[in-house]
């Protein structure tokens, strides 16, 4: 949880170091300790402006009772129901401080057997998750997709970079279950898919991650391409599989197999470092779940469009019929919940009941 006294003499810590003329001799560092300085301050802020906004609003609500005036009660009323909203986004916040929290996300689809039932769900769940980002204002780079033979797509990694994009999709690692009438069923059958979702964070130069070049594989292949005249002639993507974990990585985005090799092993150092944090977290249970089977029994999230419309979070309880918000990036609500149940066994809202 956020301790406000611990992060306001932090602030005062980055205030000094900031007014060092050094400072900006290793601008990594510097760069660092600026974005915490940043995020100390919005933070510390917020609750400045939330405890001022309640005074003012409590004030208002007596006034108005004193004057009987119940336009100017029920307007402070409203007043702190939005506030109440912002405050549990401050909760949020005050979640995402893991120590890669900060940090951008790869983000890997895969798809599930069930052949284009499948590829098409995994291509489903890519577009939400992109839906999700562009809401966020987040920047998006597509860096390997597997089309699949009919349609949809077998598998793709994107990278996702913005403020706390790691904290955030974390908690959609995971088997993600489908069913609805097949659209490739000419009986018009209801069927179940499953595709699954694997997060790993984009880590920087301060974070050292030490990999034996003899420990890792490197296969080159051609990028997919659209055909014809457009088709890559090249070997430019590249493979890389650490050989004691089996963690392997795909980059086809760039042109050149120079720029999508250093891509690729960006990924590896980055798969690597998520495996060790998971190894230091107590979320064994919920992490293994995104490594089995993507199938029955595994999946995190269920997604039912026949017939009836809901979409049901297996590990919170959380669920919304608004399917089409949901497919369309709105996923707020089911990682608050998944956030705030990993940290304190409950929903976001009531977490100044817990001890």
């Amino acid at each position: 949880m956020f301790d406000v006294d611990t992060a306001t003499a932090r602030l005062a810590e980055l205030n000094n170091l900031a007014e060092d003329p050094n400072l900006w001799n290793d601008p990594q560092k510097a760069q660092k300790l600026m974005q915490e300085r940043t995020s100390l301050e919005n933070q510390l802020g917020g609750i400045g402006r939330t405890e001022r906004e309640l005074e003012d609003q409590i004030g208002m609500i007596e006034l108005g009772e004193a004057e009987n005036d119940e336009a100017v009660v029920l307007e402070a009323e409203n007043a702190l129901k939005a506030l109440k909203k912002d405050v549990a986004r401050q909760e949020l916040e005050a979640l995402l401080s893991g120590e890669a929290d900060r940090f951008d996300t790869y983000l890997e689809v895969h798809a599930g057997a069930g052949g284009t039932e499948s590829q098409d769900w995994a291509s489903m769940l890519l577009r939400m998750y992109t839906r999700w980002a562009e809401r966020k204002g987040f920047k998006i780079e597509y860096l390997e997709e597997t089309q699949g033979e009919e349609a949809g797509i077998k598998s793709a990694t994107i990278q996702i970079s913005g403020h706390n994009a790691y904290g955030w999709l974390k908690t959609e690692a995971g088997v993600h279950r489908l069913v609805r009438i097949s659209p490739y069923d000419s009986n018009a059958r209801r069927h179940t898919s499953f595709s699954s979702i694997a997060i790993f964070p984009v880590v920087d130069n301060s974070i050292k991650i030490d990999i034996n070049e003899s420990d890792v594989r490197v296969d080159t292949m051609r990028s997919g391409g659209a055909g014809g005249q457009h088709v890559n002639k090249t070997e430019s993507a590249v493979r890389l599989t650490h050989i004691p974990t089996g963690v392997a990585v795909v980059c086809q985005a760039g042109r050149s197999q120079h720029k999508n090799r250093a891509q690729a092993w960006d990924m590896l150092r980055a798969r690597l470092y998520e495996i060790e944090l998971k190894k230091r977290e107590e979320q064994a249970a919920a992490d293994q779940a995104a490594k089995t089977d993507i199938g029955w029994g595994h999946q995190i999230r269920s997604y039912v469009l026949q017939p009836y419309q809901m979409v049901k979070d297996l590990r919170t309880g959380v669920q919304t019929s608004d399917t089409s918000g949901v497919l369309d990036g709105d996923l707020d609500e089911f990682m608050a919940a998944t956030l705030a149940q990993k940290a304190f066994g409950t929903a976001p809202g009531q977490i100044e009941d817990v001890d």
